[in-house]
């Protein structure tokens, strides 16, 4: 049997979800993000708990269709983004529909529909989000982070970082490091 949980998008949502699971005696097999497969059929009881408790830690237990697609989409894309080590090379599109099973028109007016904003915009803020990390880090320059994140040029990369933060690449990055020089001050 499969749950699927909204807001679960961190290692730290998965060790709470799995805390919560073993205090109901509920045993599974894999906990991912967004989805949890257990052994067997749970009661309505543990049902309703396991609802509440993860409410109280800012998660939620999905029961509709459409709900538990569009956190299966926003999973591919999180896990996609910020968990691979390379972004694919072919259309999200393709990806998204091959990984899911469904028609990308579908996939996309529903989520259109729901969350009010389009699979490409929602993908475009998980990879500026992304590059931010990635800034932070320090590890890679501009152009690394380009081809990493899958971008046609750096111009592009940071066109629509701009876009999105309000500032450039290169003035965020100077942000963090004003920020650790006033950390070394205090």
């Amino acid at each position: 049997m499969k749950l699927y949980i909204k807001y679960m998008v961190s290692l730290r949502c998965k060790m709470m979800v799995k805390e919560e699971l073993k205090k109901l005696g509920i045993h599974y097999v894999i906990v991912d993000l967004g989805m949890v497969e257990i052994l067997e059929d749970i009661t309505q009881e543990q049902h309703d708990i396991l609802k509440i408790n993860l409410l109280k830690s800012g998660l939620e237990l999905l029961d509709n269709k459409r709900s538990i697609l569009i956190e299966k989409i926003k999973g591919v894309i999180v896990e996609m983004i910020h968990y691979s080590d390379e972004v694919p090379r072919v259309n999200y599109s393709d990806f998204i529909s091959e990984k899911l099973g469904y028609d990308y028109t579908y996939l996309s007016n529903i989520f259109s529909e729901v969350k009010g904003i389009t699979i490409q915009q929602f993908i475009i803020i998980h990879k500026i989000e992304r590059v931010k990390e990635l800034l932070l880090y320090d590890e890679l320059n501009l152009t690394e982070i380009a081809y990493l994140m899958h971008y046609s040029s750096v111009a592009h990369l940071s066109n629509q970082f701009k876009k999105i933060t309000g500032l450039s690449p290169s003035f965020y990055k100077s942000l963090k490091e004003k920020r650790v020089g006033t950390l070394e001050n205090v």
